[in-house]
């Protein structure tokens, strides 16, 4: 059975709601606008679901050139960020083991997500100038990456998704593993063997799987959590001490993917 592309997701803001597209821009560093954006603490660190579930119920929306920043359960006015506003103020942020600079966006986007929030937090953006490189030791081509956790983008075949879900007692959604593509056709899993392949016409190569933490736990809808998926996930999808789902690529080339495109496998392991 042929694979094709049937999700195409980004999440503007790392950690915050996804939004679903139909095709999209493949840059440099991964789909146009996703994680382009980052919330960090008072120690300029970056904070995720991981620790701070309510992040869930901050919806993202790109419009006319504006990210939109609304809240799912509170009554609060939206934050409008402009997304080719001359910001000024750099600042050295921290993701994972990595330092890198940014931009701040300003005051005005920090007081929304203070009160939203209820800690004391900054809204940072990626320019294209800061340049943040793929761990060398999976790296092709000194590849970067946005303020995503490692690599530019994240696959999962709807198939292996299935195959979980026939092993809880209730489905979960996609969502909870926030990935770039989701395909159809293929086994369940099948993506664990793709080396090298294309969506439409650009290249990618899988270069290591996907490990997962407690984001995985947590409702999209309403940030509520427990032990699944990660738990059942665990019982089979375990290599050490870490459970995976899902693989990370890297890519070749810039242009468009849409949902639709035909999946070419070119390479297996």
């Amino acid at each position: 059975m042929k694979c094709k592309l049937s999700e195409l997701n980004i999440y503007p803001v790392k950690s915050l709601g996804g939004i679903s597209l139909k095709e999209a821009e493949v840059t440099d560093r991964g789909l146009k606008y996703d994680r382009r954006w980052m919330i960090v603490d008072r120690d300029e660190k970056f904070i995720t679901q991981r620790h701070h579930p309510q992040l869930a119920l901050l919806k993202t929306k790109i419009n006319h050139n504006k990210l939109i920043l609304s809240h799912k359960t509170k009554d609060i006015s939206p934050l409008v960020v402009p997304t080719n506003s001359n910001l000024t103020e750099i600042t050295i942020v921290n993701v994972w083991d990595d330092l890198v600079w940014a931009l701040a966006v300003g005051r005005y986007a920090d007081e929304w997500l203070n009160e939203v929030l209820g800690f004391k937090c900054r809204l940072v953006f990626m320019p294209d100038d800061s340049q943040r490189f793929v761990d060398r030791e999976y790296a092709a081509q000194n590849e970067i990456v946005s303020f995503a956790d490692a690599f530019p983008f994240l696959i999962i075949g709807q198939s292996s998704l299935d195959d979980l879900n026939s092993r809880l007692e209730e489905s979960i959604p996609m969502n909870r593993f926030r990935p770039n593509f989701v395909f159809t056709g293929g086994e369940p899993y099948e993506e664990d063997s793709w080396l090298k392949f294309k969506i439409g016409n650009i290249a990618f190569e899988g270069v290591k799987p996907c490990s997962r933490c407690a984001t995985i736990t947590v409702d999209q809808d309403s940030a509520d959590g427990d032990e699944e998926p990660l738990k059942t996930l665990s019982t089979y999808r375990k290599v050490g001490n870490k459970t995976y789902f899902g693989m990370n690529l890297i890519h070749d080339g810039t242009g468009t993917v849409r949902v639709g495109d035909e999946i070419e496998v070119l390479e297996k392991k």
